[in-house]
């Protein structure tokens, strides 16, 4: 899956860190968080080889920032220091992973921005303990807003004097970096903020197909409702397209879906009642079912308003 070929155009010059330390930085996964994230580590002078899937999309972002773009990952990890990975899935994430090590550097550092498992990150740090290189789970949230802008906020599990050496890094596509322990804790956080994004969507959802029976100007309810107690940030960004019935993807609802499954695992585990969760669940399920899945998870007002 994670195979093939060579590299395509030149390195661009390394931004040194203040210790004097040059490290070549390779992104994989270029979808539309990877994009964004890459082209920051670029603007910052960090960037210097990236690897899709699809080739040509790899290619054509390594023109626009002059960077190296790799046809198979097991390259670009033998010329790079730092790895990003954005992808979508857990068995992707290994997949990579297993892909990489064949071919990573002694001391290297991999830094996994996908939402996945917590058991998943462990399993990618022990692959990589065994070449003597290093792994951060970093899953990030912001959206495709926040990659674009540079201000996400990023959940980090792992070594905290591997996260101190690549921090500048991370500070070019970051508006804030939190350490929450050992390998593993970055993953357990960001199924907190997807267990949050749920109820969040529940209840913005809902109170807007409430404020629409009424008859109420949906646009005067979202700025007025913005501007006080109960606003949020997906009332602000989200609340005029959702009742235009624009449903553009910030985070697509199947992703969302595919994170929750990853919560109720956990509930299971722990013993935790999610109730909203699991609503959300089988709803996206229903979309997903009527062909909804790659709009913005603000897509649940389908469900909420009134016909």
């Amino acid at each position: 899956m994670w195979k093939n070929k060579q590299a395509h155009t030149g390195f661009s010059a390394n931004r040194p860190f203040s210790n004097g330390e040059y490290m070549k930085v390779g992104f994989i996964g270029l979808g539309a968080m990877g994009q964004g994230m890459a082209k920051n580590l670029a603007k910052g002078g960090y960037l210097q080889a990236v690897y899709n899937r699809t080739c040509s999309k790899a290619h054509e972002l390594a023109t626009e920032l002059t960077v190296t773009a790799y046809d198979s990952v097991q390259s670009l990890a033998e010329q790079s220091d730092v790895i990003f990975i954005c992808v979508s899935a857990d068995n992707d994430v290994m997949d990579v992973i297993d892909a990489i090590a064949a071919t990573i550097k002694p001391g290297s550092v991999v830094i996994d921005t996908s939402t996945v498992g917590s058991n998943t990150a462990v399993r990618a740090a022990a692959a990589l303990a065994g070449k003597q290189a290093h792994f951060l789970d970093a899953p990030v949230s912001g959206g495709v807003e926040g990659a674009n802008k540079g201000s996400l906020a990023m959940m980090i599990g792992g070594d905290p004097a591997v996260l101190a050496r690549v921090r500048p890094i991370l500070e070019c596509m970051t508006a804030r970096i939190e350490h929450l322990g050992p390998t593993g804790s970055g993953q357990a956080c960001k199924a907190v903020n997807q267990v949050m994004c749920a109820g969040i969507n529940q209840a913005v959802t809902e109170a807007l197909s409430f404020a629409q029976a009424q008859g109420l100007d949906l646009d005067k309810v979202i700025d007025v409702v913005c501007g006080g107690a109960a606003g949020n940030w997906f009332l602000q960004h989200r609340g005029k397209t959702m009742t235009q019935g624009l449903f553009k993807p910030g985070f697509k609802l199947a992703l969302h879906h595919k994170d929750l499954l990853i919560c109720r695992e956990i509930a299971a585990q722990t013993g935790t009642a999610i109730p909203l969760t699991e609503r959300t669940v089988s709803e996206y399920a229903q979309l997903m079912q009527q062909g909804y899945g790659d709009e913005d998870i603000s897509a649940l007002y389908r469900i909420k308003r009134k016909p």
